[in-house]
């Protein structure tokens, strides 16, 4: 399983908001392969090495590059560039302006829950370790949410949810509407073609029971 980030112009807006998800999550890229989608770049970039040096001093471990531009030397050093036409298990993309938003906490204390008022385009991640994530709208296919605690997302969900990401077996996924990718609970999971075809298009709530998931609906 490899992750995949894709650079986006202006480099240097891409890397804060790198910095921001490293933050909320500073575990995520713990001991996790990267590939590195490079095609977004131009050609005439002037400093590609420059950058995978600045991905590398934040832990970020590089197994392979895509869309390289030829001209670009050395390279392979960074990676082995991928044949075409594969693709990884999952994609990671930071998105132009993160738009998760941490519960307030009046004590000051770090917040154990978050709260995400925008739907999750595709492509993005939203990653909270801590606790709880809920997701106000839907979130897409190819979007993903992964929290710690519990997921609830109050629209549609396309995309894939993981809930209890650190080892919490009590944790549980609702939805308002279902037409997911991917649920999983601590590593327990259930693709699109293993779901109960009954239960496409509404509310549910799924949830460990020993080492299986079940799910049932809420209306």
């Amino acid at each position: 399983m490899a992750l995949v980030l894709a650079p986006e112009i202006p480099l240097q807006d891409w890397m804060h908001a790198l910095d921001a998800q490293i933050e909320r999550s500073p575990s995520f890229f713990n001991n996790r392969p990267v590939v590195l989608d490079l095609a977004m770049l131009p050609a005439d970039h002037p400093d590609v090495e420059g950058l995978l040096r600045q991905l590398e001093e934040r832990g970020i471990r590089i197994i392979g590059t895509e869309g390289a531009h030829p001209s670009w030397k050395g390279i392979e050093t960074w990676g082995r560039p991928l044949p075409s036409g594969g693709r990884p298990t999952r994609d990671v993309t930071v998105p132009d302006e993160a738009p998760v938003q941490p519960s307030a906490d009046p004590a000051g204390a770090e917040p154990s829950s978050l709260l995400v008022e925008q739907p999750i385009r595709s492509g993005q991640s939203v990653v909270f370790e801590r606790g709880d994530v809920t997701v106000l709208g839907s979130v897409a296919s190819g979007a993903e949410v992964i929290a710690g605690g519990s997921v609830h997302i109050y629209g549609t969900l396309r995309g894939r949810a993981i809930a209890g990401f650190t080892g919490n077996t009590r944790a549980r996924i609702f939805c308002r509407r279902l037409d997911a990718e991917l649920l999983a609970i601590d590593g327990v999971y259930q693709t699109a073609d293993d779901m109960d075809a009954t239960l496409r298009g509404r509310a549910v709530q799924a949830w460990l029971d020993g080492g299986a998931m079940r799910m049932t609906a809420l209306d």
